[in-house]
């Protein structure tokens, strides 16, 4: 088993920026990606970014130029910083691992972008 454990998130007005950070534990040995998922009322879970063991990265088109993925392999460690937030970012996002095809999830963070 893996478990996830994030931080960060909020509250932030429009164009402002947060981070997020997930830390993961247990049998981490494998985990080949981590990344962010999120969800907004009414819609579907939605990829945001990923970063694989060997550093590749993947963005949402939504995101591209204004997050940024990173991670640190050896700690099964990544961030997510969030810059110029729309209110369209508002949402529950999700730390998330894959071991073995088998995707693992955080609790879940929630951040709020409005005036």
């Amino acid at each position: 088993q893996v478990q996830l454990v994030e931080s960060g998130g909020g509250f932030v007005q429009p164009g402002g920026s947060l981070g997020l950070s997930c830390a993961a534990s247990g049998n981490i040995f494998s985990i080949n990606v981590m990344g962010w998922y999120r969800q907004a009322p009414g819609k579907e879970r939605e990829l945001v970014a990923d970063i694989s063991s060997g550093g590749t990265t993947n963005y949402a088109d939504s995101v591209k130029g204004r997050f940024t993925i990173s991670g640190d392999n050896a700690k099964k460690t990544v961030y997510l910083q969030m810059n110029s937030l729309k209110p369209e970012d508002t949402a529950v996002y999700y730390c998330n691992a894959e071991r073995f095809r088998v995707k693992y999830w955080g609790q879940g963070t929630l951040v709020t972008v409005s005036e």
